[in-house]
């Protein structure tokens, strides 16, 4: 680097002489940013579009394209507080009575409240204070927990809190707590169903009975004597405790009984859930169908996506000229407002896509698919045929002359006057519409997907090419420190160039001063 040194002997204003010859130089590292910050821009800005395009190919189209998308049930419920019901696409079409005879429950143990000298607490010890009938808690008692197939004993020694024992209930397989408010244990079955309950039962010696007393003392008493005319468990502890059994969940489909665990039945396509039992003499219809609604839907949600797609694509293609307009150096931001920045950036974001090849050559594939029509049963059907077609190019507005629109669609202020043959033809042929559709898409997916193959240029399932726009930005990025450094290099040439000068100027005043010097001595 050139020493770099003030005008003392010239008199030049050196750092603005140079500051200029530089500034003419420097245009070229003032481009190649520009042309780097556009491409930046015009990067982020297919990513977007991008994503759009395949949202479009991956989950309108992907989906549109399979027959089975369109299979489409429903089955309106005349008792919709009771019953609520899934249909599946394999159900079938019918009329159904339905009764909901029981709903399936937990089992659930509300304990007898404790009456001890003090408040019990969770660090309460079973053995030193816990005695709710007289007969106390001896240690090595055992409670016996059956949950389903599961069998659990839990041995009381002197340590074991109300907090441990609850602790043990829990890892038993029951949900269990202990209220200090109400000072009770309240146990319950984690899952609904008879064959989900528990039973809690004392372990006995024989000729003792400390397994029953402990549960007696702890106000859960179960100690199972016999089974009632249903099944249930019979005990003959005489603890205040209140027992309510597990039970199953049991519904009459067309006079055939049906039970579960849970208020959820699958039968025949159809997932059924019972939220309340009917009436005695009550009977609630179902009526499974076709969704024609459902399916009249899909296909209007695939419009609303295409045209919002091909709306912004041809906006962008489009768009008014910014050739005037580049991007901003550092410099002449200063002098700048952030709006007036803002508004100057968008100007030139907004032209990105203006007549690009690539983009038109998306749009245009698009645009013809959807004119061209596809064949139904060796018959070429377009879309004109279910009432669906563009606004003209004078109804339409500007970038919207492609879109499409559904006669009769109550949603559309321009078409809902209209007579809807596309509701017509899914409820009188929804074998041909489907099958238009199914084949319109797969037209439009395919292409789609050949536009998107990975090339040398760019990697799959992207529109445009990524890979060398990414290389050209690189490129940018080498050019322009190479063209700094020359920069810097012509800089520090001017600099050392005006040093010598100083240099020479300064010995030249030096070498005057000695003449004069010795002129004037010999005077």
């Amino acid at each position: 680097m050139a020493m770099r040194i003030t005008s003392l002997y010239s008199g030049l204003d050196t750092e603005s002489i140079i500051a200029q010859l530089v500034e003419v130089k420097s245009t070229k590292v003032n481009t190649a940013k520009k042309e780097q910050t556009k491409l930046g821009w015009k990067q982020d800005a297919w990513k977007t579009l991008n994503t759009k395009i395949l949202n479009l190919y991956d989950n309108v189209l992907g989906n549109l394209r399979f027959e089975s998308s369109f299979k489409k049930k429903t089955t309106k419920v005349s008792n919709s507080d009771a019953v609520s019901v899934i249909t599946g696409a394999n159900a079938v079409n019918s009329v159904q009575s339905l009764k909901v005879n029981k709903l399936a429950s937990p089992g659930n143990l509300t304990g007898e409240k404790l009456n001890g000298a003090a408040a019990y607490t969770s660090s309460s010890k079973l053995t030193d204070s816990v005695d709710n009938g007289g007969l106390g808690i001896a240690i090595g008692s055992t409670i016996e927990i059956k949950t389903g197939d599961k069998t659990t004993n839990i041995t009381i020694n002197e340590d074991t809190t109300i907090g441990s024992f609850v602790s043990s209930l829990k890892n038993a397989g029951v949900n269990a707590s202990f209220d200090e408010k109400n000072q009770r244990f309240f146990i319950s079955s984690t899952a609904s169903g008879k064959d989900n309950d528990f039973t809690i039962t004392g372990v006995n010696s024989a000729g003792l009975s400390e397994g029953s007393d402990a549960l007696i003392a702890l106000g859960i008493g179960e100690d199972i004597q016999g089974t009632d005319a249903q099944g249930n468990p019979t005990f003959t502890n005489s603890t205040a405790a209140g027992r309510i059994y597990g039970t199953d969940a049991e519904i009459e489909l067309n006079g055939v009984k049906f039970t579960s665990d849970t208020n959820t039945f699958e039968i025949n396509g159809l997932t059924i859930t019972a939220n309340a039992t009917t009436k005695e003499g009550e009977s609630i219809s179902l009526t499974t169908m076709d969704d024609t609604s459902g399916i009249y839907d899909m296909i209007k949600n695939f419009f609303k996506e295409y045209n919002a797609l091909i709306n912004e694509m041809d906006k962008l293609y489009n768009a008014a000229s910014a050739k005037d307009y580049e991007p901003l150096t550092a410099e002449e931001k200063e002098s700048l407002s952030e709006t007036e920045i803002e508004e100057w950036e968008t100007k030139i974001k907004d032209s990105l896509f203006r007549r690009d090849d690539t983009l038109g050559t998306v749009a245009n594939a698009m645009k013809s698919i959807m004119a061209s029509g596809v064949e139904v049963n060796g018959k070429k059907m377009y879309l004109s045929d279910f009432g669906i077609g563009t606004l003209g190019y004078f109804g339409a507005a500007d970038n919207e002359k492609y879109a499409y629109h559904i006669d009769g669609d109550k949603d559309n202020s321009n078409t809902s006057g209209n007579e809807d043959k596309l509701l017509t033809m899914l409820t009188t042929d929804p074998d041909t519409a489907v099958r238009f559709f199914v084949n319109l898409s797969r037209s439009m997916y395919s292409k789609l997907g050949e536009l998107m193959e990975g090339t040398e240029y760019s990697t799959s399932f992207t529109i445009y090419e990524d890979k060398k726009m990414k290389t050209d930005y690189n490129d940018y990025t080498t050019k322009i420190k190479e063209l700094e450094k020359k920069l810097k290099d012509y800089e520090d040439k001017w600099y050392a160039k005006f040093s010598a000068m100083e240099v020479a100027l300064s010995k030249l005043q030096s070498n005057s001063s000695a003449i004069t010097n010795l002129l004037g001595g010999g005077s």
